[in-house]
């Protein structure tokens, strides 16, 4: 029987082949390569650091090659820093993605961790776009007297209740540092007490403001993230792979 065989690896090529030409003109890492390249990451919110090079150390990686790199690993399902390291020496698409380079599981760590708002921002252009290009299909979904999981989290939804207590709990800590200050508590240095002293101001300003929105709204409460969803208490919970309601009474839905 006859069997399909390979080209021997140490074979030579009289006309070599560039890593363009092995990636496809369909290919999705060419729409990657472009839309990164198209934006602002700047005025996004991306960090530019001076660099090390420029005082003798190694120099840093630009932002739009870890994004490049991110996006990549979001569309195949590869959310793994190290996964995404081992990706980028063996994986053909990444080498023409990122030209051959080959950043640590710990780079990509830090660039995903210290960019959260950033990474957000940055699909948001790909959502216009596809609304340009009338892939969106805008239909209206409706929901009746059903409960409906949303994109909030408890600690991002807050009541007049919830927003007093961070209040007086932040009150309670810049009263701590104001110790310091006043060279009642020599725990902590003056310049780490004045830091958390701002850091807890800027937070309280925030839970005012929205203490002040819940006001003006009339509402019960606010949800920062999605702003159309409310924490709502269900009485249904799963049981051995169905739902049974654990007061026994009959419940409806």
């Amino acid at each position: 029987m006859q069997f399909l065989t390979g080209k021997p690896r140490d074979q030579l090529y009289l006309i070599p082949t560039t890593l363009d030409q092995t990636i496809g003109k369909d290919n999705e890492v060419r729409l990657i390569d472009m839309f990164v390249d198209s934006l602002d990451l700047r005025s996004m919110g991306f960090r530019f650091p001076e660099g090390k090079g420029a005082q003798g150390g190694r120099p840093t990686y630009h932002p739009s090659v870890l994004l490049k790199l991110y996006l990549y690993g979001y569309l195949n399902r590869i959310r793994s820093s190290r996964a995404l390291e081992r990706e980028c020496g063996r994986n053909i698409e990444l080498m023409w993605l990122l030209q051959g380079l080959l950043p640590d599981h710990n780079t990509i760590s830090n660039f995903i961790r210290h960019h959260p708002e950033p990474i957000r921002e940055a699909f948001r252009p790909t959502v216009r776009a596809a609304d340009l290009f009338a892939l969106l299909g805008k239909r209206l979904v409706a929901g009746d007297s059903t409960k409906l999981r949303a994109q909030n989290s408890k600690k991002n939804n807050f009541n007049p209740a919830k927003i007093a207590r961070h209040i007086a709990y932040l009150d309670v800590k810049v009263g701590e540092y104001q110790q310091t200050l006043d060279g009642a508590d020599t725990s902590i240095s003056f310049q780490e007490a004045t830091l958390g002293i701002r850091r807890l101001k800027r937070q309280r300003n925030r839970y005012r403001k929205l203490e002040q929105n819940l006001r003006r709204s009339e509402q019960g409460q606010v949800s920062t993230y999605d702003p159309n969803s409310r924490q709502m208490i269900t009485r249904w919970q799963h049981h051995r792979g169905s739902l049974q309601c654990p007061d026994q009474r009959g419940c409806r839905v």
